[in-house]
């Protein structure tokens, strides 16, 4: 994805080494001071943070070369100062779910086999739901609205999962409205260039 690029500060950024922080957008950054100093420079989309990683999400407009010198220093100042990643969120009033068999089983294949090779790209993939045999999944990090991450959860993901798991029928991308708005850029901006690459010959 070229509007995705993934940092490295040197120290670990998440204490679970196996979870991942997405903050699609500066209102869901709450919990985060990290977050927050990250959506106040300019350009800035959407971020998540891995193990030992943080992927920035940049728009359409922001060039990299200006943009990453003043994300890599927000990065490198906040961690100098010491303050808390993640501060602690206030606690859901809905009490834990106990999850099914089968959903347990799909959780762990996403787990174990399919989200450390998606982390090690800056991205994930997070389970949502269930349900009629779908298993409903959200891409975040670099994954959003890159190009490949459908082939990727199409082909890899539902193909994997429906190996293992004979209950699931197929795989859904959920996508809330900041996505639709970034896939609806997207594919403008591919019908823009398809039309100069296939636009009509000139006779000669």
């Amino acid at each position: 994805n070229p509007n995705s690029m993934v940092f490295i500060p040197g120290v670990p950024v998440l204490k679970d080494v196996t979870s991942t922080a997405p903050f699609p957008s500066i209102s869901a950054a709450g919990n985060s001071p990290l977050a927050r100093s990250l959506f106040r420079v300019n350009g800035v989309k959407s971020v998540m943070f891995g193990s030992d990683f943080v992927t920035v999400v940049k728009d359409e407009d922001s060039d990299w070369p200006v943009l990453k010198p003043s994300i890599f220093a927000t990065i490198m100042d906040f961690f100098a100062s010491n303050q808390p990643v993640l501060v602690d969120a206030p606690p859901s009033a809905e009490p834990p779910t106990q999850d099914s068999e089968v959903v347990a089983m799909i959780k762990e294949l996403l787990d174990e086999r399919i989200r450390p090779s998606v982390q090690e790209d800056g991205g994930d993939i997070i389970y949502k739901d269930f349900k009629d045999g779908i298993v409903y999944l959200k891409l975040v990090g670099s994954c959003t609205s890159c190009p490949s991450s459908t082939v990727t959860l199409k082909h890899g993901v539902e193909n994997m999962l429906m190996h293992y798991v004979e209950e699931v029928k197929g795989v859904e991308q959920v996508m809330d409205e900041l996505d639709k708005i970034s896939q609806e850029q997207l594919d403008k901006t591919d019908a823009t260039l398809d039309g100069h690459v296939h636009g009509p010959s000139c006779s000669h």
